[in-house]
Order: structure tokens, then sequence, then C-alpha cells
């Protein structure tokens, strides 16, 4: 059953037997946030993955960071013949040994860093409006939100993860919940041990067998144990 954030409540509410009374909506909306930023941490998910197009500054390095960014994946410029260009990433203190001369504009650029929580920065300075292509990690709306998308609220129409992985949800769900309400330690052990395990299954789907390809990489075989006749 694909969750709504109704139901995802009443379960939770139902495994641990605690009303209302106790676990209120907010707490279930924290535990359940908590839960949902464990479950994107750990798993770099496809759902996750979002693209942004912006222009560079003339004689500006920095680039603002979109503001549901979590991790850049990659960066793509388009230069004034149109070819595509891909970036190297580099860390902040290699810009200033690389051009020295920051705040003047100089070429198309080469390398992209992390600056801080609000920019990211390109060097050599854009002496263009060179188009750019952000691939980034983004912060997946919560199945809590009762106002996006706006015309199909996550509360009402559940998400990727409670529509497609509900026992990982619920299972990480109960543990915090567990944590919470300071419940027996076997449960919260054994919630614990079965969110685990659905999630590295979850890992295996995500980071394994959606990023395969049949034509490419053949079908996934497993090994199978057979004695030679000779042991017969």
């Amino acid at each position: 059953m694909a969750y709504t954030l109704a139901n995802l409540q009443s379960d939770i509410r139902s495994y641990t037997e605690v009303d209302s009374a106790v676990l209120t909506d907010a707490i279930l909306n924290t535990v359940i946030k908590n839960a949902e930023n464990e479950i994107y941490r750990e798993v770099d998910s496809d759902v996750s993955n979002f693209y942004a197009t912006s222009n560079a500054v003339i004689g500006n390095r920095y680039v603002t960071i979109p503001s549901d960014l979590r991790t850049i994946r990659y960066v793509q410029l388009t230069d004034a013949d149109g070819k595509q260009v891909y970036l190297d990433q580099r860390d902040p203190s290699f810009m200033a040994e690389f051009y020295e001369t920051p705040d003047t504009a100089n070429g198309l650029p080469q390398y992209y860093a992390s600056w801080d929580e609000n920019f990211w920065v390109v060097s050599p300075t854009p002496d263009a409006a060179y188009k750019i292509t952000l691939a980034y990690t983004k912060q997946p709306i919560s199945i809590t939100d009762s106002t996006q998308p706006v015309a199909a609220p996550a509360s009402l129409n559940g998400t990727y993860v409670s529509n497609k992985y509900q026992d990982m949800l619920l299972y990480c769900c109960l543990k915090n919940a567990y944590g919470y309400l300071k419940g027996p330690a076997d449960l919260l052990q054994y919630y614990n041990t079965a969110f685990r395990t659905a999630m590295a299954s979850y890992g295996v789907e995500q980071q394994g067998r959606r990023r395969r390809g049949e034509y490419d990489d053949g079908v996934i075989r497993t090994p199978i144990k057979s004695d030679s006749p000779s042991t017969y």
C-alpha cells in the first residue's frame, strides 16, 4: 500500500501502540522528516537527481547555489561555438593558485569548487555569459509537505519513497519513534535491523541495478552451486 501522510502516521501509532495524545502530528512529522533525511543521505537515489540552467556573469566567478542543493554532481558549460565543456572539480585553494586575479574576466572556466553554503566558484573568471548546466542532488519533497506540488501535495499523494519503498520508510520511522518513546530495547533493535536490511536492498537497486544496462552488462546472474558428477 502506498503511503499518504495520514496512513503513515496511523501505522506508526498502531505499531507503537501509542495514541495521538503522545505521538502528536507535530512529533510524528519530525520523526518522519528525520527518517526521510537519513534515507536520502545514505543512498544516492535517482529521485534526488536534478538539473538547473543559468548563465555565467562576465567578470564574476561566483555562482549562486540552488536552495534545494545537497551536492553537486557535475558542471557543464556551453561555449561561444555551442560546444559542451565539462568542468573539473578542485579545492577552493587550487583556484587561487591557478588564477591569481580572480576579479578579472579571463576566459572559459575550466574548474569549479564548492565555496560556501551560498556559492560555488569557477576558474578562470568568465569572459562571456556562458550557459551553465548544473547537475546536482536536491532535497526531495517530504511526505509531510501539504503545499507542494501545488496540484497534488505530497502529504496526500505520497512521495517516491513512500509509494515504492513503504517498508523501508516505515521501519526507519518506527526505530526513530521507539527512540523518542524510550521504548523496549529489543523492539528498537528489531526495527533498526529491519530498516538496515531494507536500506541495503534499496541501495542495491538504486546504485546498482538501475545504473547498469542489460545490453552492456548482461543479465544479473546468481551463482548456483552445482556439484561435479564425479562426486556421485
